[in-house]
């Protein structure tokens, strides 16, 4: 087995591949080292230029190119090119050099030199490194979405959308990726939390670039990456957690109508619902059916808003004796099919 694999899906990226190529022969290029070019249906001649240098054959290290006739995805790409790897360490990177390939070697030295590292992003947010950023707005969208993830997956991450990675290969025999845009780096991300791997995070330069240098990624991603935030959390689930999301997230909607009138409630009934979204990943139906009972005992006791604050004291109840209850089954037995009712 070699040491690393270095992906590098490619579409239309010939103004800047021959850097790239210049970069990898400086800081990879080793025996011990696959290059695995993903040519993504490009059209500018970036297919024919790293044919010219593999021609050349003056790398040490193996490299490789997949070529796909039309253009598929950086999703797509990324796990064609993991397929045909055979690294101990795989690291992404893009080959826009917007991230530097100096800093690449750089996650590659210290996770390879650290056997309790496993998984290691760059983040554009935390070091005092070279950056160049003037489009505020794609800044905040990024941020949002790692905030966004830290509170689905309970995480502290500045940065789910920097596209340099390292990974070894127990973390990527246990991904199962299957999106084929922009998404990939959200389902990278909450793949690698559900296996239980601890994700590391370093400082990188950045260097963004306009669309007219060549930005691929449009607001429409953007739009998108809720979407997919929403999917991986809430949707990508066994079938017993999606089941308790559901019947979840309607009691809770019933919950909440007890508040306000008319748009209050509404808004009630809809904020409600969310919380009972939460509730169901963390309960499964019949624990889920306790607090729902709670809620409905609570129902009986007052008028107006004191019944609404009922419903909310026997919530909080419920929440505190399903916990338990579910405690002291887990603990008596380990059989799977009670341990997806509780």
């Amino acid at each position: 087995m070699l040491n690393l694999s270095i992906i590098i899906p490619v579409f239309n990226e010939s103004n800047y591949l021959e850097r790239v190529l210049q970069d990898l022969e400086k800081y990879f290029n080793s025996s011990d080292t696959e290059i695995i070019f993903v040519n993504d249906g490009s059209t500018d001649g970036s297919k024919e230029l790293i044919e010219n240098y593999l021609s050349k054959g003056t790398s040490t290290s193996n490299i490789k190119l997949i070529n796909f006739e039309k253009n598929k995805g950086k999703g797509k790409a990324v796990r064609d090119g993991i397929k045909e790897s055979s690294g101990k360490y795989i690291l992404l990177q893009d080959a826009d050099l917007e991230l530097d390939l100096k800093d690449s070697n750089e996650l590659y030295e210290i996770i390879k030199s650290n056997d309790e590292i496993k998984c290691i992003f760059g983040s554009r947010y935390l070091s005092g490194k070279l950056k160049k950023n003037n489009y505020f707005f794609n800044q905040l969208v990024a941020k949002l979405n790692s905030i966004i993830f830290n509170l689905l997956f309970s995480q502290s991450l500045s940065d789910i959308h920097c596209g340099l990675k390292v990974l070894h290969r127990d973390v990527i025999d246990k991904l199962n990726l299957k999106l084929n845009d922009f998404g990939l780096e959200i389902e990278l991300a909450s793949q690698i939390v559900r296996n239980n791997f601890f994700i590391y995070e370093y400082g990188v330069s950045y260097y963004f670039r306009t669309k007219q240098e060549g930005k691929k990624i449009t607001w429409f991603d953007g739009v998108k990456s809720y979407y997919y935030l929403f999917k991986v959390r809430f949707i990508d689930n066994h079938i017993a957690i999606n089941l308790s999301i559901i019947y979840s997230s309607l009691y809770m909607a019933y919950a909440g109508s007890y508040f306000g009138l008319g748009l209050g409630k509404t808004l009630f009934i809809i904020t409600y619902f969310v919380i009972g979204l939460f509730v169901g990943l963390k309960n499964k139906l019949l624990t889920s059916s306790i607090i729902f009972l709670f809620i409905y005992l609570g129902s009986f006791i007052g008028k107006g808003w004191g019944k609404g604050l009922a419903v909310i004291l026997f919530f909080i109840l419920g929440i505190y004796f399903a916990s338990k209850i579910k405690i002291f089954i887990n603990k008596k037995t380990n059989n799977f099919f009670v341990n997806h009712l509780f």
